[in-house]
């Protein structure tokens, strides 16, 4: 892990070995991601994933294991898509000014064997201590392929009291406590249309263990129009997910009849970005 901080916002540990994912986020001297207070699905790559604050999902695939057309050997797609587990290639880190910067190549293998890149950049606003993401995923192949993307902000429930709410405009009624749905848990995804600019914003907080704060997150609503969010407390699991996403949760074969696939041609590519930040 990689210690990224600025002048003032969160120190995060940047994964080298994954994407340049988050794995501790810390906040007022807490690590507010889940570690090991998460489900384990066999899959050692999203197992070691899922423990960090933000992990990145797709580019060939999300959500669902579905077996991959053409195949006879029962390979299916797996259920987070195969970007986690691969290296970064570190372009440059800087420290300058009281802000953080860094730029990162991340060279992929899709289940269908086929080469796509995502160019990383972070940067922390030294002044403001707002993270931002912006992600460009090429289609550095000789085919043209459908491309998906979803970010995982996995942070651990037992930081949360009973005064902790999500709020946002594409929630219902505006918001609601973080413990929503029956327990031990639930998921909802619902359309999250731009509404500060060219973003979308929710909100949790306040959270009493890091000194009252409120993440407030952006999402760039273009290309990451869904908003989907996870909560699982069932033992030994205890965390909250905030999940901005490209498509709807349904299937695979679902998204391709009716004409949702967002497809890149050999060469093209396409943007995602947020930020955030503890206000």
């Amino acid at each position: 892990m990689i210690e990224f901080a600025a002048a003032t916002g969160p120190t995060l540990m940047l994964d080298e070995t994954s994407l340049m994912d988050i794995g501790g986020c810390i906040v007022n001297g807490v690590d507010i991601a889940p570690k090991t207070a998460v489900p384990d699905d066999g899959d050692a790559r999203i197992s070691h994933s899922v423990q960090g604050f933000l992990f990145t999902c797709g580019p060939d695939h999300i959500r669902h294991r579905e077996p991959v057309p053409g195949r006879t050997d029962g390979k299916v797609y797996p259920l987070h898509g195969s970007g986690p587990g691969h290296a970064a290639r570190i372009l440059f880190t800087k420290f300058e000014n009281g802000n953080a910067e860094c730029r990162a190549d991340i060279d992929i293998v899709t289940v269908e064997g086929l080469p796509a890149r995502i160019e990383r950049h972070w940067f922390i606003d030294g002044r403001t201590g707002e993270v931002n993401l912006k992600d460009k995923v090429l289609n550095v192949s000789d085919q043209i392929v459908p491309t998906f993307l979803m970010y995982h902000m996995n942070i651990g429930g037992k930081w949360f009291d009973a005064g902790t709410r999500l709020e946002g405009k594409m929630l219902d009624g505006g918001g609601f406590p973080w413990n929503f749905g029956k327990e031990p848990g639930g998921i909802f995804c619902v359309e999250a249309p731009a509404t500060e600019g060219s973003f979308a914003e929710v909100r949790l907080g306040p959270i009493a263990s890091i000194g009252g704060k409120t993440l407030r997150v952006r999402v760039l609503a273009e290309t990451l129009p869904h908003l989907q969010v996870w909560r699982n407390q069932k033992a030994p699991a205890d965390v909250l997910g905030i999940e901005p996403v490209s498509h709807r949760w349904v299937s695979r074969s679902e998204l391709e009849a009716s004409g949702e696939f967002v497809m890149l041609a050999p060469g093209e590519s396409r943007n995602y970005g947020l930020s955030f930040a503890f206000v």
